[in-house]
């Protein structure tokens, strides 16, 4: 009976590393995503200028892999409904309905998909060369990948990306969604409490007039201050009279 391991080169997982049956090896880091977009057009330059300095800084191969899963958002659609039913605020809670009805008819036209950006580092047999047994081909490999590993985290964390090495779980679950299409639901067990919902306004502090006094050279032609204005600093002031 063919079983899906049969397809797959990966031999095993040791240390968080991908162990192929070809002899080589390979390490996976989970990369963090920035809304290009959003960015202005100098910050664009410079992290593509920074993106390609990386590329160029590198002396081994890497492979940049973007998986897309179908997203269930069920459990969001539950905390809208538990909002609006909190919320005491007639036009808040109605703008919640509107926000909701949004979303369900964004669902119905487009297939909602979360995305995944992933840098696997492999390690070809060449590079190994001969071993006598597991543990010092399994030392070999953490001696090449691990340093690898440092330089592309640093490299990333100068665009602005968290690069996050996949632990043995995490990429036995990788694996199996990809290879089994599985529809992932992003749970949210969030209450909602009444009072979060309520809308604060800051009470507008007065604003304090400030003046500076005059100063003047001599003594003998000093103002005498009457009158201050109560809603704007101007002073009125009277001087003396000169024979």
């Amino acid at each position: 009976m063919n079983t899906t391991q049969k397809h797959l080169s990966i031999s095993d997982i040791a240390d968080d590393i991908l162990l192929l049956k070809n002899g080589g090896a390979a390490l996976v880091l989970q990369v963090s995503a920035v809304n290009f977009g959003l960015l202005s057009d100098r910050e664009q330059i410079a992290i593509i200028g920074s993106f390609a300095q990386i590329l160029n800084s590198l002396s081994f191969s890497i492979q940049i892999l973007i998986h897309s899963e179908r997203l269930n958002i069920t459990s969001y659609l539950e905390l809208l409904n538990k909002a609006q039913k909190a919320q005491t605020n007639p036009l808040l809670s109605q703008m919640i309905t509107e926000y909701k009805q949004f979303i369900q008819n964004t669902i119905k036209e487009n297939e909602v998909l979360d995305k995944n950006f992933y840098i696997v580092i492999p390690l070809f047999s060449l590079e190994l060369g001969l071993s006598v047994s597991r543990t010092a081909l399994e030392q070999k490999i953490k001696t090449v990948l691990l340093p690898r590993r440092d330089q592309i985290t640093r490299q990333l964390a100068r665009v602005g990306l968290k690069a996050t090495r996949l632990t043995k779980q995490k990429l036995i679950e990788v694996f199996y969604n990809i290879y089994n299409g599985v529809v992932t639901e992003k749970t949210t067990d969030q209450t909602v409490n009444p009072q979060d919902l309520v809308v604060r306004l800051k009470k507008a502090e007065p604003v304090v007039p400030t003046s500076q006094p005059i100063q003047t050279a001599a003594a003998d032609d000093t103002p005498i201050v009457t009158q201050r204005a109560k809603t704007h600093p101007f002073v009125v002031e009277e001087l003396n009279e000169t024979t």
